[in-house]
């Protein structure tokens, strides 16, 4: 009996080359005069995560490591990611003060107010 199909090797390559090691997905979609961007983070404790803001960039990091347990295993294959990660997101000039985050079941849920800046029309001379 083979526990390894017979193109293992050669799709290993493969996957390796085409991973990402940013593993971070979000959605980031808008309602009721905010943005809200939520990432998945399966199996990274809420400890581990840090939300940024800085001159209108939000930065998103987390760092995950393997156990002692798992560095004793020999893997025949392995997709979990281990390691830091992190997003960053031009959000503008917003309150600082008004963006918020939560926790939740894997889930980074962060909600961010619109610019907070008035925006003036401005007809501008061609010399």
């Amino acid at each position: 009996m083979r526990m390894l199909p017979r193109r293992y090797d050669f799709d290993s390559m493969f996957d390796t080359l085409l991973t990402p090691t940013e593993n971070m997905k979000c959605d980031i979609y808008e309602k009721d005069g905010s943005y809200y961007i939520e990432a998945d983070m399966p199996g990274i404790d809420k400890k581990d995560v840090k939300v940024d803001f800085d001159n209108g960039y939000l930065t998103i990091s987390a760092e995950t490591s393997t156990s002692n347990e798992e560095k004793d295993k020999d893997f025949i294959r392995q997709e979990r990611f281990y390691g830091s990660m992190s997003r960053k997101f031009y959000v503008g000039d917003v309150n600082d003060e008004e963006i918020s985050a939560s926790f939740k079941d894997g889930v980074l849920k962060i909600q961010v107010p619109k610019e907070t800046t008035v925006k003036s029309n401005k007809s501008i001379e061609i010399n």
